[in-house]
């Protein structure tokens, strides 16, 4: 079984996930990059990629919705436009915008089941990508499209392409929550196996290995 998130769709292992066709080059991203991207639980979807060589920072929040609402507890109740989200700093010469989507859509999480991840239901959990310039959304799309047309997954995706308004930061305790809470049950279920599904396909790709990480 390739994807350890109960119900996922994924037909293919991830060492035969195709890369996106069309990506962003490191000179039009500038010095740093920044991807803004939702996919259930946050916590979970920070130890992947906070894993990833070339990525600086990543930060748990809220994408969407307005700076009145933007707390744990107002955004768990589902009533608001929040999803929780993170924030992701890369260098665009170490990793590029498309291999973080890659990541996204064959490890993070399963792009197939709407506004829900496994037991985390409600729109607050939607698997989105907010776009902050109309060539991230275009590589978003075509991507999209891509693995559509490839039927690597059972479904269809169902990740919503959203313009990145604004991001908020959440609750500091919120932040690097997998590395500091390694044995919390949700992480151990949840979380772990995603980062150790990163790590048997993406092994070269991450922080150490140049230096023998495997």
């Amino acid at each position: 079984m390739y994807c350890e998130i109960r119900g996922a769709g994924l037909k293919v292992s991830p060492a035969q996930f195709p890369d996106p066709v069309l990506d962003i080059p490191a000179a039009e991203t500038g010095a740093e990059g920044r991807a803004v991207l939702a996919a259930g639980c946050f916590w979970c979807v920070e130890a992947v990629f906070q894993e990833l060589e070339g990525v600086l920072a990543v930060v748990s929040g809220y994408a969407g919705g307005t700076a009145s609402t933007a707390n744990y507890r107002t955004v768990c109740g589902g009533a608001t436009d929040h999803a929780e989200a993170v924030e992701i700093r890369y260098d665009p010469s170490r990793i590029s915008y498309g291999r973080l989507l890659k990541v996204f859509f064959s490890v993070a999480h399963d792009p197939t089941q709407l506004n829900r991840q496994g037991s985390d239901r409600g729109r607050q959990y939607r698997s989105a990508i907010f776009y902050a310039s109309e060539r991230e959304k275009q590589v978003a799309e075509a991507y999209i499209r891509q693995l559509n047309a490839a039927g690597v997954f059972a479904g269809p995706i169902a990740t919503t392409l959203e313009p990145l308004t604004k991001f908020f930061e959440a609750e500091e305790y919120h932040q690097d929550y997998a590395v500091r809470n390694p044995g919390q049950p949700y992480i151990e279920a949840v979380a772990m196996p995603k980062v150790e599904k990163l790590r048997e396909y993406f092994g070269d790709q991450l922080k150490g290995a140049a230096s023998g990480r495997s």
